[in-house]
C-alpha cells in the first residue's frame, strides 16, 4: 500500500537525484527529447499514481524516473527529494493499458502487486509505455553502454522510441524489428481510421445520396467488426504476453538457483502443472463429450418435435376441411332450407308456453340460490369472527395458565424450601413433629403437577428427562440434597413459563426472520441471548465452518478413522475408560440401544489422530458429547471439537502441563479480585482455593456444571466469541451466589456449597445480564496482558522447579548408598547359607 510507503526516510533504497528537466512543471509530463547535438535526457516525469488506504484512496501526483543499471522506476513526491518513496521492478514487470479505463490510465503489473498509473494524455501515456517497454528490453538484450559516450545507447534507438504527435503516420520514421506490440497496435488503428476519407473519396460522383449512405453503413458495419476482431485479439495477446512473462520468471527462477535440488524442486513443480493441465484437458474433454451427447439428445428431442408439430399441422388441416364442409352445409341450409312437413294447429302455441314456464323456474331458482348465497357469506363472516374472537381468548388463557403454573411452582418451591429448612433446624431429633415432616417431605417429593389438575386441564408437568436426554431433576442420592433438586427443577420449570411468552417468542421471531448469518453486532446479541433449540443446529455448524475452514478438506474425518483399523492409537485404552464415564445423568450415553457411545468413540479416536501432540486428554469427551447432543452427526461433532481445541482455546491448553490452563486459573483469580473484592476477602479468611472448583469449569466449558438450559446458551456465545465468554460466565456464577457464600462462615462448609452451587442457578436470563452487562468493562486487550504476565511467572517457576530436581538428582548420585547398620545389602544377601 502506498500509505505505507510514503515516508521517504523509511526508504533504504540510496537512488541518485535525477534533475528535472527544463521546462516541466508539476503535472506535466516529460516528451521524448529532439534529435540535435545536445545529449538526451533520462526517463522522468510527473505521473499522477493510485494508492492509499481505505476511504482515502485516491490519485496522487509523483516525481518517476528509470534507473537504467538496476531497470528500476523509481518514485518521490517531487523532483526535488532526495530519497525516493519506492520503486518498481520493470524486469519482470508486464505493462497493460485498457480500452474501457479512463483516458491516459495504464497499469504496471509486477509479481508482488499491480500498479496503476495515469498520464495526462492518451499521447503521453503511450509514450511512457514504449519507453517502459524499450527499457525493459534493452535491460535484457543489449549490452551495457561504455562510461564513455553515455549517449551512444539512446541515440541508436531514438527513432523508435520517439512518438511524433500530431503528424501521419506515414510520415514517421518505420520501427525498428524491437518496437513494441503496443506501437504496431496504435500504428494499425491509425491506418484504419485514414480508410474512412479513402473509401469516400473512391464514390463516384453519379451515384445518388442514398447509394452513398448505404455505402457508409456498410463500411460501418465492416469496420465494427474489424474493431471487434481486433479486440479480440488484442485480449489473445494478452494472454500470450502474461503466459510469456510467467514462463521467463520460472525460467529466471531456474536459472538464478544455486544447487541442483532447487533446480530439480523448479522441475517437479512445471512436471506437477504439466500433470495437471493434462487432467483439466481430460476433465474439458470429457465435458466435451457430455455436451455432444446433449446435443445429440436435444436434436433428438427437436426430430420428436418436428414429427409431433406436423402431425398437429395434418390434424389441423383436417379439422379445417371439416369446418370448410360444415360452412358449405349450413350456407346451402340457409339459401336453400328443407322442406318440413307442416306442424299441426296449437303445437307452437304448446311449445312456447312450455319454454316461457321453463324460464320462470329457472328465474325462480337463480333467485334462490342468491339468497342462499348472500346467506352463506354473512354466516361465515360471524363464523370466522366468532373464530377470531375465541382463539384471542384461548391465547389469554393459555398466558394466564403458564402465569399460574409459574407461580404454583413459585408457591411449591417455597414450601420445598421451607420443609428443608425445618428438616435442618430439627437436625438429627426423633419426635413426632420431625416424623411428620419426615412424610410431608416424601408426600412432596412424589406429589407432580399433574395430579393437582382434577378439571383434565394439563398443567405441564415436569418431565423427567428435558430435551437433550438431561435429567430434569438431578439424582441426588442424600435425601436433603434430593429436596434441593427438586426445588430445582420447580425453580426451572418456574422461570421457563414466565419467560416464555415475553423473552423466548420474541426471540425466535427474530431468529427466523434472520436468513443469512454473517458477523454482527446483531448476531452477537442474538447469540448472547440463546439459540432455540430448532435452529442451533444450522447455527452451530456455521460457527464451526468459521473457526475450522482452513483446516477442513474432504474426506478429512473417513481419512482419520481408516487410519484406526489399520492400527490402534496409544490413546485407545483411556478412551475407552472415560466412554463410560460421560454424563452418566443423560439418557443418551447410559441407554444399552443407544448409538451415542460408538459416535463419540469415533469421534475421540479420529481427534486423537488428527492432533498427534495431544491425542486425548480427560474432558475432550465431554466437549465432545455436547457437541455430538447437538449437532448429531459425527462429522460436525468432530470438527466442533477441533475448533474448541485447535482455534478457540489458546495452544498447551489440553496438553501434559496444561500450561495454558493453569495461567488462566490465576488470570481468573486477578479479575475476581478486581470485580467481587468482598468475595474474596471472605473467601481467602477461611483459605478456600477456588481453582479445585473453576479449573474443570474452563477445562469443559461448564459441560458438568451448569444445567442443559443454560450450559447450551453458553456454549452459543461461547463458538462466537471464544474464551472470553468462559470468563465471563465464571465471574457471574460467583455474583450470581455471592450473597449465599458470604452467609457460610466455615471453610469446608464453603467447600460442599462450591461442589453443586452451580446446579443451584436457574434464571437463565438474570445470568446472562450479570455476565455481559454488570461485569463491563472487560476488554481483551487486558486478558491477553494478565495471560502474558502469569505465563512468564509460571515458566519461570516451572524453570526453577526444574533446576530443583536437577540439584537433588545430581546430589543423590553423587553420594554413596550407605547400608544401615544391621541390614544387609543385596549382594551380601545372596552370598549367605
Amino acid at each position: 500500500m502506498e500509505g505505507a510507503q510514503e515516508d521517504p526516510a523509511e526508504s533504504s533504497s540510496s537512488v541518485p537525484r535525477f534533475a528535472e528537466p527544463a521546462g516541466s512543471a508539476r503535472g506535466a509530463e516529460v516528451l521524448p527529447p529532439e534529435e540535435s547535438g545536445a545529449a538526451p535526457k533520462k526517463l522522468c516525469g510527473y505521473l499522477s499514481k493510485f494508492g492509499g488506504k481505505g476511504p482515502i484512496r485516491g490519485w496522487k501526483s509523483r516525481w518517476f524516473f528509470y534507473d537504467e543499471k538496476k531497470c528500476h522506476l523509481y518514485y518521490s513526491r517531487t523532483a526535488q527529494d532526495a530519497n525516493p518513496l519506492d520503486s518498481i521492478d520493470l524486469s519482470t514487470a508486464v505493462f497493460d493499458c485498457k480500452a474501457d479505463a479512463e483516458e491516459g490510465t495504464f497499469e504496471i503489473k509486477t509479481a508482488n502487486r499491480i500498479i496503476t498509473l495515469k498520464a495526462a494524455t492518451k499521447q503521453v501515456m503511450l509514450y511512457w509505455l514504449q519507453q517502459l517497454q524499450m527499457k525493459r528490453w534493452e535491460f535484457y538484450n543489449s549490452p551495457p553502454a561504455p562510461p564513455a559516450a553515455p549517449d551512444a545507447a539512446l541515440a541508436g534507438n531514438g527513432p523508435a522510441l520517439r512518438l511524433e504527435l500530431g503528424k501521419d503516420p506515414a510520415d514517421s520514421p518505420k520501427p525498428t524489428p524491437k518496437s513494441s506490440l503496443t506501437a504496431n497496435l496504435i500504428q494499425k488503428a491509425k491506418r484504419q481510421n485514414n480508410t474512412f476519407p479513402f473509401f469516400a473519396d473512391g464514390l463516384t460522383r453519379s451515384r445518388t445520396a442514398q447509394e452513398k449512405v448505404l455505402a457508409l453503413e456498410q463500411q460501418v458495419l465492416m469496420l465494427t467488426k474489424e474493431l471487434k476482431s481486433q479486440k479480440e485479439l488484442v485480449r489473445i495477446l494478452h494472454k500470450a504476453l502474461e503466459a510469456a512473462q510467467q514462463e521467463k520468471r520460472a525460467t529466471s527462477a531456474y536459472l538464478a538457483s544455486a544447487g541442483e535440488k532447487d533446480r530439480l524442486e523448479l522441475v517437479r513443480h512445471k512436471v506437477r502443472q504439466i500433470a495437471e493441465l493434462g487432467r483439466q484437458l481430460e476433465a474439458l474433454e470429457q465435458e466435451r463429450d457430455s455436451l455432444v451427447q446433449t446435443a445429440s439428445l436435444r436434436e433428438q428431442q427437436v426430430q420428436e418435435l418436428q414429427q409431433h408439430v406436423q402431425l398437429l399441422m395434418d390434424k389441423n388441416q383436417a379439422k379445417q376441411q371439416v369446418i370448410c364442409k360444415l360452412s358449405e352445409k349450413v350456407t346451402q341450409d340457409f339459401t336453400h332450407p328443407p322442406t318440413q312437413p307442416p306442424m299441426p294447429p296449437g303445437a307452437a302455441d304448446r311449445d312456447l308456453l312450455s319454454q316461457q314456464e321453463k324460464m320462470e323456474q329457472l328465474k325462480d331458482d337463480m333467485e334462490a340460490y342468491r339468497t342462499q348465497n348472500r346467506f352463506l357469506n354473512s354466516e361465515i363472516h360471524q363464523v370466522t369472527k366468532i373464530w377470531r374472537r375465541v382463539a384471542e381468548k384461548e391465547r389469554a388463557l393459555l398466558m394466564k395458565c403458564a402465569y399460574l403454573q409459574a407461580k404454583n411452582c413459585q408457591v411449591e418451591s417455597k414450601y420445598l424450601a421451607g420443609l428443608r429448612r425445618l428438616q435442618e433446624a430439627m437436625g438429627g431429633e426423633a419426635t413426632e413433629c420431625s416424623e411428620l415432616l419426615r412424610q410431608l417431605i416424601q408426600e412432596a417429593l412424589q406429589w407432580e403437577a399433574g395430579e393437582a389438575s382434577a378439571d383434565g386441564v394439563e398443567l405441564s408437568p415436569i418431565s423427567e428427562y428435558d430435551e437433550y436426554g438431561f435429567l430434569t431433576v438431578p439424582n441426588y442420592e442424600m435425601e436433603d440434597l434430593k429436596l434441593l433438586a427438586k426445588i430445582q427443577a420447580l425453580e426451572v420449570h418456574s422461570h421457563h413459563l414466565l419467560a416464555h411468552e415475553a423473552v423466548e417468542r420474541p426471540l425466535r421471531e427474530r431468529w427466523a426472520a434472520l436468513s443469512d448469518l454473517a458477523p454482527s453486532v446483531e448476531l452477537k446479541q442474538l447469540l448472547r441471548a440463546g439459540v432455540p433449540r430448532e435452529h442451533r443446529p444450522r447455527v452451530w455448524r456455521w460457527l464451526v465452518h468459521l473457526r475450522v475452514q482452513h483446516l477442513q478438506s474432504p474426506g478429512r474425518y473417513q481419512e482419520l478413522l481408516s487410519r484406526g483399523q489399520v492400527r490402534e492409537h496409544p490413546a485407545a485404552r483411556q478412551i475407552e475408560l472415560d466412554l463410560h464415564r460421560t454424563f452418566p445423568s443423560n439418557k443418551h450415553f447410559t441407554c444399552p440401544t443407544s448409538n451415542f457411545p460408538d459416535k463419540l468413540r469415533r469421534v475421540l479416536l479420529a481427534f486423537s489422530w488428527q492432533n498427534p501432540t495431544i491425542g486425548y486428554c480427560q474432558g475432550l469427551n465431554r466437549l465432545a458429547a455436547i457437541a455430538l447432543l447437538v449437532l448429531e452427526e459425527e462429522e460436525s461433532a468432530f470438527w466442533c471439537l477441533v475448533a474448541i481445541v485447535e482455534t478457540i482455546m489458546p495452544a498447551d491448553y489440553y496438553s501434559k502441563t496444561l500450561t495454558s490452563s493453569q495461567v488462566d486459573q490465576r488470570v481468573l483469580q486477578d479479575l475476581l479480585l478486581e470485580k467481587l473484592p468482598r468475595l474474596m476477602a471472605h473467601l481467602g479468611q477461611h483459605r478456600v482455593d477456588l481453582s479445585f472448583i473453576t479449573f474443570n469449569w474452563f477445562l469443559v466449558v461448564f459441560a458438568d456444571s451448569l444445567i442443559s438450559n443454560i450450559l447450551l446458551r453458553v456454549w452459543d456465545a461461547f463458538l462466537y466469541e471464544g474464551t472470553k465468554v468462559v470468563f465471563r460466565y465464571a465471574l457471574a456464577i460467583f455474583k450470581y451466589n455471592e450473597e449465599e457464600i458470604l452467609r457460610l462462615q466455615d471453610g469446608l462448609e464453603i467447600y460442599q456449597y462450591l461442589r453443586f452451587f452451580t446446579k443451584t442457578i436457574c434464571n437463565s436470563q438474570k445470568l446472562m445480564n450479570i455476565a455481559f452487562n454488570d461485569m463491563n468493562p472487560f476488554p481483551m486487550k487486558q486478558l491477553r496482558q494478565l495471560r502474558t504476565a502469569h505465563r512468564e511467572r509460571l515458566e519461570a517457576e516451572l524453570h526453577e522447579l526444574e533446576r530443583l530436581k536437577a540439584e537433588y538428582l545430581e546430589t543423590r548420585n553423587s553420594q554413596d548408598p550407605a547400608v544401615p547398620e544391621g541390614c544387609t545389602s543385596e549382594d551380601e544377601g545372596e552370598g549367605g547359607p
